[in-house]
């Protein structure tokens, strides 16, 4: 489907078509649509009725239930986990934006468009152009409801994450995605939901005329016992909206899209981030597209487990004030501010044999940013080091050629323009000089699912078959597919899960009663 336009009815694949593309892997099940997957049976009686049924508790599904309430529907937020927020509130609080205020004060030129082609390169002009764009055009409007709807407080200055042309993100003044998800949660306490926590998905009830109208649920639900709990059927007289999350913790299923990642391979995620939701959506006919590009975080330490404190100070600090060294050769191996696939295959390519310094200069600015390096230190993730020779030592690296890479990298910052990566330089961009310095150790981990259910912009999921919206069914955030094509761009799934969440909500609480 590459950068085609999905919106209405767009887009459409043939059967024979679809086998032929060799994208979507698990699918073929699904190929003959809601026929292929007998409907459902209805219900002679719904346990329970509500307008809107939001599955997931992250970004995207509280701004789906937040609008939707808004709009006057009943709001049904179910969340499978014991607490609400998934990966987003455990995600780094930074959040893309284009053309922002912030950006104009320190004179930063920006636009929509800039923004765009970033997420193209990125995705390798995989990315469904239309959603991307609709991720960049809105990324202002969105910023601003999370400061003037939701109260979120952000720093006064911007992040330079790896990919983007310029500094664009903004960071949560407590440098986490909860600092979003706590103000989104406390509105919809005062609009009168709250997610409904251990209940888990079961099935998506689509009736024999293709609509779907409900769902069936297990209430009290024990993690990893899918079995467990109560049975439910909730009746959606106007729409489910699907913002499940991706499944970068689910290693059957992210090994059948790419054998390598096992689960040997650590994961960012928590551990509900799986695919059971995205199952049950190709199980009625959603169609699920690009499951197999996933994306891998650069800047994680094989020295903690899951996301864990590096990424705050390897992108925060080294990957703009600091170096990313090869401990075989002693050189820079990659941009460091280039975009994550690009930089995670290249520790890859190094036999993980990489490093993330800073010196004295460096150590200080990520302290007063904020970053919790003293922790850090405490912990082992990030060590210090007197001089240059010992840290060289301490990791097997050569120390001359390393010196000399120093050296290299200080002539550019004198000539304002990296000679050796091409990295752009900050405006008050400093030479690697005294000690101590600073390292962490690299090695990938799991981060993020690019595939999903497909989707146009209204967030309607997409049939199988026809190409068309399944009435009655949305998706937002990392559960939908084609928004980033073959890697995500740092700091636009915030934007991207907040866009759709919104616009699914609104959608989902126009759609007629059904009955």
């Amino acid at each position: 489907m590459g950068t085609s336009d999905n919106s209405g009815k767009a887009g459409r694949m043939t059967r024979r078509a679809l086998l032929g593309t060799g994208a979507i892997a698990g699918v073929a099940a699904t190929l003959g649509g809601p026929g292929a997957a007998a409907p459902r049976a209805m219900p002679d009686n719904w346990d329970e009725e509500v307008d809107v049924i939001v599955i997931g508790s992250g970004f995207a599904g509280l701004a789906a239930a937040h609008e939707a309430t808004k709009a006057g529907a009943s709001v049904a937020l179910l969340e499978k986990m014991q607490v609400p927020g998934g990966n987003s509130i455990i995600n780094g609080g930074v959040m893309a934006v284009a053309g922002s205020d912030q950006q104009t004060k320190m004179g930063i030129e920006d636009s929509a468009e800039l923004m765009l082609a970033d997420m193209l390169k990125a995705g390798m002009g995989l990315n469904h152009v239309t959603l991307a764009r609709t991720v960049a055009e809105h990324s202002v409007d969105v910023y601003r409801w999370t400061v003037d709807e939701l109260g979120v407080a952000y720093k006064d200055s911007l992040t330079h994450m790896g990919g983007h042309a310029v500094p664009r993100a903004y960071s949560t003044s407590n440098g986490s995605g909860s600092g979003i998800i706590v103000q989104q949660l406390a509105k919809l306490k005062e609009l009168g939901i709250e997610p409904r926590t251990r209940t888990l998905l079961k099935h998506i009830i689509r009736d024999e005329d293709g609509r779907v109208k409900g769902v069936e649920v297990r209430e009290k639900h024990a993690y990893r016992d899918p079995e467990s709990g109560d049975p439910k059927t909730i009746k959606a007289r106007k729409a489910v909206v699907l913002a499940s999350g991706g499944f970068g913790n689910d290693p059957i299923f992210r090994m059948m899209q790419d054998p390598r990642l096992t689960d040997e391979l650590d994961t960012t995620n928590q551990p509900g981030a799986t695919s059971e939701v995205l199952r049950e959506a190709m199980n009625i006919g959603g169609i699920l597209i690009q499951p197999s590009w996933i994306q891998l975080g650069p800047w994680t330490s094989p020295d903690e487990k899951g996301m864990g404190m590096a990424p705050s100070f390897v992108q925060g600090t080294t990957a703009s004030y600091g170096l990313w060294i090869n401990t075989e050769t002693g050189e820079r191996f990659v941009d460091e501010l280039a975009d994550r696939k690009i930089r995670a295959d290249a520790i890859i390519a190094t036999g993980n044999k990489a490093i993330a310094i800073a010196d004295a200069a460096g150590f200080k600015y990520a302290k007063g940013r904020g970053t919790k390096v003293d922790r850090m230190l405490e912990t082992g993730v990030l060590t210090k080091y007197a001089t240059l020779e010992e840290m060289a030592a301490a990791h097997d690296v050569p120390l001359e050629p390393l010196k000399s890479t120093i050296k290299r990298f200080n002539a550019s910052v004198d000539a304002g323009r990296d000679g050796d990566k091409g990295r752009y330089m900050q405006a008050d961009q400093f030479k690697l000089g005294d000690g101590p310095y600073y390292a962490v150790r690299l090695l990938p981990k799991v981060h993020h699912t690019m595939g999903g259910i497909g989707m146009n912009v209204e967030t309607q999921a997409l049939d199988v078959v026809t190409g068309d919206p399944i009435p009655g069914l949305y998706v937002a955030g990392e559960a939908a597919g084609g928004v980033h094509g073959a890697s995500r761009l740092g700091s636009c799934a915030t934007t991207e899960c907040l866009v759709f969440g919104r616009i699914a909500g609104k959608n989902a609480a126009a759609e007629e009663n059904w009955g």
